[in-house]
């Protein structure tokens, strides 16, 4: 019913995936958006949208506000209220905002690595200390090191900024371990703010995403929870995203530094956000089981390249791959000359790792994949 097989082309588009290696013969599977049309319903409502012809200002409507609140209701038993919910045109400025709301200039904001860049970039852009805590890898899994963080915070340490599932080793992180996090969190008073951006995009039919907001009244209270539906749907491009922040004085702090400099939503991002929580969960089921379908797929295909190991991915569509072993002086720059653009590592403070966007179609997955294997038999 719906196709996710057929290639689309996005030459002159603008695309910041593709232009990357514009004029190369190299296959991008680098940044985070995938190459799936958006979903009919979303179509439809941004073609009826544009054939109103009238792009003026625009505000949230209760429409939207409502169906954010049943999404959220529906999908992860949270009983939010419409004036939690604060808007804005990303997750990315939401998580530079928070920085700067919270603590003061020279106070201690934590986060586990290897992590999403942002999580590291903006407390240094708010002029706060950055306090990186490696996540620990134990039988082939990353886990919360929660001694190591608690070791790591001092009394300067004001907030911790968790990637929730997990950018980019794709852990769905359990309730449990949500649990112990957030009695660090409440002993040393830290706020909590969580980026949940590929909250949508759990692979794994088992396992379920838990907001940690939704643990107890003290975590929502100290949490400020970043979502969007631009992973979950590929419309980023369209910018929009909301921040769910219970707590009337934390929510105020963050308002208070979004003014004059924070643009509103653009109609197109709300327009486009209603029609995909509102109408587009068939379309997500069918490209969640096309997803895991690539998934497996890149998983047993880099197993059997002597010199890489990956994690199972849980959640996102974004495979962690270690390439130390392999014996390539840059592993990012040996798969471009051979055809495949993968993001390297470092920028996630992880030196010798590569991330494998697999949200693409599976003939083009399929090539990128025996290009990599043949680079690798000539290594």
């Amino acid at each position: 019913m719906f196709d996710f097989d057929t290639p689309v082309d996005r030459s002159g588009t603008g695309s910041h995936k593709w232009d990357r290696y514009e004029g190369r013969d190299v296959i991008p599977l680098w940044v985070a958006d995938s190459d799936f049309r958006a979903a009919p319903a979303v179509l439809d409502a941004l073609e009826a949208r544009v054939a109103h012809g009238v792009f003026g200002y625009t505000h949230v409507t209760q429409e939207l506000e409502q169906v954010v609140c049943a999404h959220l209701l529906r999908s992860y038993d949270w009983a939010v209220r419409p004036d939690w919910l604060v808007w804005m045109p990303g997750v990315v400025p939401a998580l530079n905002v928070l920085c700067r709301a919270i603590g003061r200039p020279a106070d201690q904001i934590v986060t586990f690595t290897p992590v999403y860049p942002p999580l590291m970039s903006a407390p240094v852009l708010a002029g706060r200390e950055l306090i990186k805590v490696c996540l620990a890898h134990r039988n082939g899994r990353y886990q919360l090191d929660l001694n190591a963080l608690e070791a790591a915070i001092t009394p300067s340490t004001k907030l911790l900024l968790l990637c929730s599932p997990h950018n980019p080793v794709g852990r769905v992180w359990s309730r449990d371990e949500l649990a112990d996090l957030m009695q660090i969190a409440k002993r040393h008073d830290l706020v909590v703010g969580s980026d949940d951006i590929h909250a949508g995009l759990v692979l794994d039919e088992d396992k379920r995403h838990t907001p940690v907001a939704t643990l107890s009244e003290d975590a929502a209270a100290r949490t400020v929870t970043l979502m969007s539906p631009s992973k979950t749907f590929n419309i980023a491009g369209l910018g929009c995203a909301f921040a769910v922040i219970s707590d009337a004085g934390l929510r105020a702090a963050f308002c208070r530094r979004m003014q004059g400099i924070m643009p509103f939503v653009n109609l197109f991002g709300y327009t486009a956000t209603l029609a995909a929580y509102r109408d587009g969960r068939e379309w997500l089921e069918a490209q969640l089981g096309y997803l895991r379908d690539n998934r497996d797929l890149v998983d047993r295909e880099i197993q059997r390249m002597p010199g890489l190991e990956i994690v199972h991915v849980e959640a996102t569509h974004l495979a962690w791959i270690d390439a130390r072993a392999m014996g390539a002086r840059n592993p990012t720059r040996f798969f471009e000359e051979a055809g495949v653009g993968l993001s390297d590592g470092a920028e996630f403070d992880a030196p010798g790792f590569l991330r494998l966007n697999f949200g693409c179609s599976r003939i083009l997955l399929r090539e990128a994949l025996a290009r990599m294997a043949r680079a690798m038999g000539g290594c």
